[in-house]
């Protein structure tokens, strides 16, 4: 699939985050440790996880963000979704073609 690549300028210097194309309340990119390292489409009834994110965001109308946190709380690994710094120029954009898994299922039960 192909993201985008956007390198912010900071007050802390550079920081470069994988970013979806156009932002959608209903995908994220996953970061574990961050790196990027999932990614979840709630529309993607094909993918069993996906299907769960399905119902743990939209069926209880809750942000992902929020899901996400206790997902990573549960299962004891560091998990985020990254969005452009507040205090933050953009720098430049670049796309990049990246194949990322969607969450382990084993972390949704």
């Amino acid at each position: 699939m192909k993201f985008k690549l956007t390198t912010y300028k900071t007050l802390k210097g550079t920081k470069k985050i994988l970013e979806l194309k156009k932002r959608k309340n209903t995908e994220a990119i996953i970061y574990q440790d961050d790196k990027p390292s999932y990614y979840v489409n709630c529309f993607d009834l094909k993918t069993e996880s996906n299907v769960i994110m399905n119902s743990l965001v939209l069926c209880q109308q809750r942000k992902m963000q929020e899901v996400i946190k206790e997902i990573g709380e549960k299962n004891n690994v560091n998990l985020s979704i990254q969005e452009a710094p507040f205090l933050a120029f953009e720098k430049s954009v670049e796309y990049t073609e990246m194949d990322l898994p969607p969450l382990p299922e084993s972390w949704l039960n």
